[in-house]
């Protein structure tokens, strides 16, 4: 071992000179920072640096997990609607958690930055959001303007009034009517709106599609039609939507007026001598007095000869479609029948035989003619005792059953 050990000590030892060996041993010195990289500005952007990468590497983890909550289910228990004014991001965050439908605003407001930079913007108005709505779910909504669509339907054979009155009533609607929009120019529909729908916007929609409806339904009539005017169309449609609510009846009972008109017979429809009385009240609350079959109006057609010189009511396109193209019939008298329907018959002795059986029926008073009005509510719904040419006696020569 000691042989050995002394070999490989030998072989450590570099051979030097005398003088070399006389000679301290070089020791290298470490090399030094340059005075460029001890500059305070290196130093400061060097930090910076540091700081930036620290940064983006904490924003990338803070969008991750924002992007987690972002899409994460909501709080909110149940689908709700939540009206949003008009108002900044903040306030919007803030009415939202109110609401219940978010729990953390500043993830919202966030959201909405990032979307405003792809060109989004929130939208504002009525909206619905669904049960546990993600935030994601509810930017989108707000973006996509899927705003809350109310509805009101207008039954057929309303008069204006009556339908100005159900506008006004409608609290989601807004704003005032300035005036009573002229009888017959407004058409019976379902219209859809949004909360804060002016009601002047309503009627101009119900005003164009009557015109829409009208133009087209007139284009379509019989050809041999006793009327002059699309006008006058409108006027026999509205009593023809007043005297029956069955889809099944229209044509035929629009078929009466229009045999009358041909020969030149009053048309005595009930509903005239109450509009005449009431008019755009539209009801009168009691049964027609004899007395008022022979009074004086510009619509009693139990008076008047032809047409009166309006419309009763604002009928629906059915009637409308009626009154162009009624039943080809030789019928010229109908009553009701006692089970909301009408019993036709084309002379006077069949149609008299119809009234005794309705009043055997109904036992109604000598004295009275029940009034014809179909109620605002449910224009389906049976129509109560006579009605119709002649239910009160013959238009053909005046009589009248006492």
């Amino acid at each position: 071992m000691g042989i050995g050990a002394s070999s490989m000590d030998q072989q450590r030892i570099t051979p030097r000179s005398p003088r070399a060996a006389l000679e301290p041993e070089q020791v290298q010195v470490p090399t030094r920072r340059s005075k460029r990289a001890r500059h305070p500005l290196v130093v400061i952007g060097n930090a910076i640096i540091t700081f930036l990468v620290l940064l983006v590497v904490g924003a990338g983890v803070g969008l991750f997990l924002g992007k987690q909550r972002f899409d994460a289910p909501g709080p909110l228990a149940s689908e709700k609607v939540v009206n949003i004014p008009p108002s900044g991001v903040n306030d919007t965050a803030d009415q939202l958690v109110r609401a219940g439908v978010i729990d953390q605003p500043y993830v919202f407001v966030a959201g909405v930055m990032l979307l405003r930079a792809r060109g989004l913007e929130l939208k504002y108005g009525e909206y619905q959001f669904p049960k546990q709505a993600s935030m994601r779910q509810v930017v989108d909504t707000l973006t996509d303007g899927r705003v809350v669509q109310h509805a009101i339907t207008i039954p057929e054979g309303l008069t204006s009034e009556q339908i100005v009155q159900r506008l006004l009533e409608n609290s989601v609607l807004t704003g005032n009517i300035k005036e009573i929009p002229r009888e017959g120019t407004l058409l019976p529909d379902t219209y859809n709106f949004t909360r804060g729908f002016a009601r002047e916007k309503i009627i101009g929609l119900m005003q164009a599609s009557q015109q829409r409806v009208l133009k087209d339904v007139w284009e379509h009539r019989q050809p041999d039609l006793p009327l002059r005017t699309p006008e006058q169309l409108v006027v026999l449609a509205s009593i023809v939507e007043k005297e029956t609510g069955r889809a099944d009846e229209r044509t035929r009972v629009s078929s009466v007026f229009v045999n009358r008109l041909k020969q030149k017979m009053k048309l005595q429809s009930d509903p005239t001598i109450i509009y005449g009385l009431v008019g755009g009240k539209a009801t009168l609350g009691r049964p027609i007095l004899r007395s008022e079959i022979d009074q004086p109006t510009p619509y009693n057609t139990y008076v008047i000869e032809g047409l009166p010189p309006a419309p009763i009511a604002n009928p629906g396109r059915a009637s409308l479609e009626a009154a162009a193209k009624p039943a080809r019939t030789k019928e010229l008298y109908f009553v009701a029948d006692g089970t909301g329907g009408h019993a036709f018959s084309e002379n006077y002795d069949q149609h008299q035989k119809n009234v005794q059986r309705l009043r055997s029926l109904e036992k109604a008073p000598a004295d009275a003619v029940p009034p014809d009005a179909v109620p605002d509510a449910a224009r389906a719904a049976p129509k109560p005792a006579a009605s119709g040419p002649a239910a009160t006696g013959s238009a053909a020569n005046g009589l009248r059953l006492r």
